[in-house]
């Protein structure tokens, strides 16, 4: 495998993510009664909650196994961007910039799961009694990658004109 200067920008980018998720993450478990909401409008408020299973609390009351069942699949996906991202052209800005972010973000959730137990989460968003389940800079990191990995793939290719 070979591995091109301009990767290293990318592999930046993804500890910048990561080092931003978990000093949000620090700073609000610092700050913050567990629970209790901090209102910044009537649609948005950081609330510390904890996630011990996967996206929405999927698995959150599954008796422990999936902390380490999430940590490996993390492990796993987070090898798999490295790698990704080492054989991608120079050229390959958006796909870079993806991976970059899905690949911070998971690593900040991973470390979550493995230091703690739990995922750190306390962003929340809602309207009127609807909530949006609670998130953190990483899922909001991994969520803008995903969405330009999938802007990316309607593109037609430059060499299919």
């Amino acid at each position: 495998m070979t591995v091109h200067q301009s990767v290293w920008k990318w592999y930046g980018l993804a500890l910048l993510v990561l080092l931003l998720d978990q000093g949000s993450k620090m700073w609000v478990s610092a700050s913050f009664v567990y629970g209790q909401p901090w209102v910044i409008t009537d649609f948005f408020n950081f609330t510390l909650l904890h996630n011990t299973g996967a996206a929405f609390s999927f698995l959150s009351d599954a008796g422990g196994w999936q902390r380490w069942f999430f940590g490996v699949v993390a492990s796993v996906v987070s090898v798999v961007l490295v790698v990704w991202l080492a054989r991608l052209k120079n050229s390959n800005f958006w796909e870079s910039l993806a991976l970059a972010l899905v690949l911070g973000g998971a690593l900040g959730n991973l470390y979550d799961r493995v230091m703690l137990g739990y995922v750190v989460d306390f962003i929340v968003l809602h309207y009127q009694q609807h909530y949006w389940p609670a998130f953190n800079l990483a899922d909001s990191a991994i969520v803008a990658g995903a969405a330009i990995l999938l802007l990316g793939s309607f593109k037609k290719p430059a060499d299919a004109a």
